[in-house]
């Protein structure tokens, strides 16, 4: 159904009568009560869509009768009216099925279900998931069945049968990337992740957990993107990779939009596993292929960049670490510039602020061996870039007072 203007629904309501023109006024009432009850005003959205079906039904139009029966149904649960929710998807599911109209049926049955999981009734509630997927997927709507299989395995899990839910949360990951719902992906991923760790599989919780992550960006979704980094701190912690733990709760608790939830498991666990996340970075980059260095060192520099006691340890432990590995020292400075480069200006000014600062009071051999190596990682960029970074080093230096000897 076409949605009108909201401001000519009540102009509309006037012009056709029921009496005379019932099937413009039941699409009219059908319209409003979809607008009402979008604004929670759910006494006069049920009204309207309880017309609505009176109407269509009256005239014969099964088919838009029992939307409005669905859209009634949604009225009534979010009134908290759950047995008149369950009444009304009931009637729907079975009359959409009459009319062999899958996705409009799979609708009903996935609201049933929310219905039945509202109420207590877990079994209910999966059974009305699984016809909704099953409804979902014959109608080719793979982003929909996937709402369907998290959210009957997102009740498995809760109930605490994780063996059950992972197949659900497996199959609901899969179908949401199929459809290019990242939100729902992660979301899937996200649980699947958590069903892994009840089920005592850490090392498939970090992998699964790790994929939601990319779904999840902390630019755009930084509130998902620290639940998830949380629940993966989870997730090493039972695998016994303390760094690791330490590292993504730190992450987590530096994101602003995370959730008082999110924070709370961050902060238990690294009471649980105190430590020194600057030390942290150096452990887990010592253990992972340099591929991965990057990845990693983007999150501490993201982290770091406004936080200036934590920007300056953390640079300098990295720049220790540099000294300390003179296999790996040209990489790491790499990796450092790889990341340096590819930030936004107000992360990577402090930064290479930062870098300066850590060298000033060293013994002058040490300040010259991080310049070379700094200097010879540069020369594996492009020339415009190796350019922008030396010029940036010295004029850190300049302003800090310091020889701008960085080449």
């Amino acid at each position: 159904m076409a949605q009108p203007q909201q401001e000519t629904l009540a102009d509309r309501l006037g012009r056709f009568p029921a009496e005379r023109y019932p099937v413009q006024h039941a699409t009219t009432q059908f319209h409003l009560g979809s607008q009402l009850l979008q604004r929670g005003h759910l006494e006069p959205a049920v009204e309207a869509l309880t017309v609505a079906r009176e109407l269509f039904s009256r005239v014969g139009m099964r088919l838009e009768a029992a939307k409005s029966t669905v859209m009634l149904g949604v009225a009534h649960r979010s009134a908290s009216r759950l047995d008149d929710a369950a009444r009304a998807f009931t009637a729907a599911g079975e009359d959409l099925s009459a009319l062999h109209q899958p996705a409009e049926e799979g609708a009903a049955a996935y609201n049933l279900g929310l219905v039945r999981q509202d109420a207590g009734d877990r079994e209910a509630a999966h059974a009305a998931w699984m016809r909704a997927r099953e409804m979902f997927l014959s109608a080719g709507l793979p982003a929909r069945a996937a709402a369907a299989a998290r959210d009957h395995g997102a009740s498995l899990l809760a109930a605490g049968d994780a063996q059950a839910a992972l197949p659900l949360l497996e199959q609901a990951a899969a179908l949401a990337e199929r459809a290019g719902d990242d939100p729902g992906t992660a979301v899937a991923a996200n649980a699947l992740g958590l069903a892994h760790l009840a089920a005592g599989d850490a090392p498939a919780a970090v992998g699964v957990l790790r994929r939601a992550l990319a779904f999840v960006p902390r630019t755009t979704r930084p509130g998902d993107h620290a639940m998830v980094k949380a629940n993966l701190a989870l997730a090493h912690e039972q695998a016994g990779s303390t760094a690791r733990a330490r590292l993504c709760a730190v992450q987590a608790l530096a994101v602003a939009g995370a959730a008082p939830p999110v924070r709370a498991q961050a902060q238990a666990l690294l009471a649980r596993l105190p430590g020194r996340p600057h030390e942290d970075l150096l452990t887990v980059l010592d253990a992972e292929p340099r591929e991965e260095w990057v990845p990693l060192l983007r999150e501490e520099a993201v982290r770091v960049a406004e936080l200036p006691a934590e920007r300056a340890v953390t640079v300098r432990a990295f720049l220790d670490g540099v000294l300390a590995r003179p296999e790996s020292a040209y990489d790491l400075a790499q990796a450092l510039l790889d990341v340096l480069l590819e930030l936004p200006p107000s992360a990577y000014t402090p930064l290479v602020a930062a870098v300066v600062e850590a060298c000033a009071d060293r013994p002058e051999q040490e300040q010259e061996r991080l310049r070379a190596v700094v200097g010879s990682a540069m020369a594996r960029f492009a020339l415009p870039q190796w350019q922008r970074v030396a010029i940036d080093l010295n004029r850190a230096a300049e302003r800090a007072g310091q020889p701008a000897a960085w080449r």
